[in-house]
């Protein structure tokens, strides 16, 4: 197979490993024990959370569900969200569950005089993962990533795929019937969460990354054309000023990786080049993993984990094309 070319970029990939298992294989319904739900209530819900994060929720209608990141005042991630309105004065944030406590302590700090109110309902609500056969139909045939749908008390949300296979996440209380579909392992779908080449935010990478060293300006997490957020400034500079010089890419290696590993190249064992951000088994053997790393290194190629001499890394072709800098 040919090497796959990412679009804007002038350098090439590697096609994934003979013989892998491709992200098609996911098929079925996960339950999934690692993510959290923040509920914000309130005539003020929306124009508060907007004023938080890098995505619009003023304009946020009821069928539609955005990624978006919450940063410092230095532009670095603080945590990300799949966010989407369950009512007009209801939005539901999905995260991580480990950074959740420190996100809503942080958050609601901001809340002030705002009519909104943060909660952990994450006790109250099963959270699933649909992925190929098992995913619902949403209104037409055609899939589109981050349409949403209501019924009844859950809650519907696309995915960008993982590869060419669907995904969805299926948000119910406690006690709703199952989603109809095949048992899938928490460890395929994260496995399928990293080929989808959208990174979710934990612990190991807070405040490691601006958004768009996690390509987050390429897959909908960043509006540049709504008003300011903790982070704006740096965010926006980031983008207009300047080719940026660090991105996020998959990759695989023969070894485990974890968040937060850091990678050097082959002639200097001083300085990590890139770092491993999301990662996870592959089902034919190895780690597959999302990575934010120098583009100059990713050109160069001989990508070696936590030393210039170790573990080989393989960089792997981005399943969507990254924009243009601005």
């Amino acid at each position: 197979m040919e090497g796959i070319i990412i679009q804007h970029m002038n350098m090439t990939t590697t096609p994934y490993p003979a013989g892998a298992v491709q992200p098609a294989t996911l098929d079925g319904v996960a339950l999934l024990t690692h993510l959290g739900v923040i509920k914000i209530e309130g005539e003020d819900a929306a124009k508060f959370i907007h004023g938080q994060l890098t995505q619009d929720f003023s304009l946020l209608d009821l069928h539609t569900a955005r990624l978006a990141a919450f940063c410092s005042p230095k532009g670095r991630m603080l945590a990300s969200f799949i966010g989407f309105k369950r009512s007009n004065n209801e939005i539901w944030l999905i995260c991580s569950r480990d950074i959740l406590a420190p996100t809503l302590k942080r958050l609601s700090m901001f809340v002030m005089r705002a009519k909104a109110r943060l909660s952990d309902v994450t006790p109250e609500y099963a959270i699933y993962g649909l992925a190929g056969n098992a995913t619902k139909s949403i209104a037409d045939s055609a899939y589109h990533t981050g349409v949403k749908v209501d019924f009844d008390t859950c809650t519907l949300v696309n995915l960008h795929p993982a590869g060419a296979t669907p995904r969805q996440l299926w948000i119910a209380p406690l006690g709703e019937p199952l989603p109809d579909g095949a048992d899938l392992a928490l460890a395929t779908w994260l496995w399928g969460d990293v080929r989808s080449g959208v990174a979710t935010l934990t612990a190991p990478v807070v405040e490691a990354f601006v958004p768009q060293m996690l390509n987050y300006e390429s897959v909908g997490g960043v509006n540049f054309k709504k008003g300011c957020y903790p982070g704006q400034e740096v965010v926006a500079r980031s983008q207009f000023r300047g080719t940026l010089k660090r991105r996020a890419f998959v990759a695989h290696a023969d070894v485990e990786m974890t968040p937060g590993l850091e990678i050097f190249s082959a002639v200097d064992n001083d300085q990590p080049v890139a770092t491993v951000v999301q990662a996870a088994a592959a089902p034919s053997g190895g780690f597959d993993a999302i990575i934010s790393g120098q583009l100059s290194a990713i050109e160069e190629g001989s990508l070696h984990l936590g030393s210039s001499g170790g573990a080989n890394l393989q960089v792997l072709p981005l399943p969507y094309a990254l924009l243009d800098d601005i």
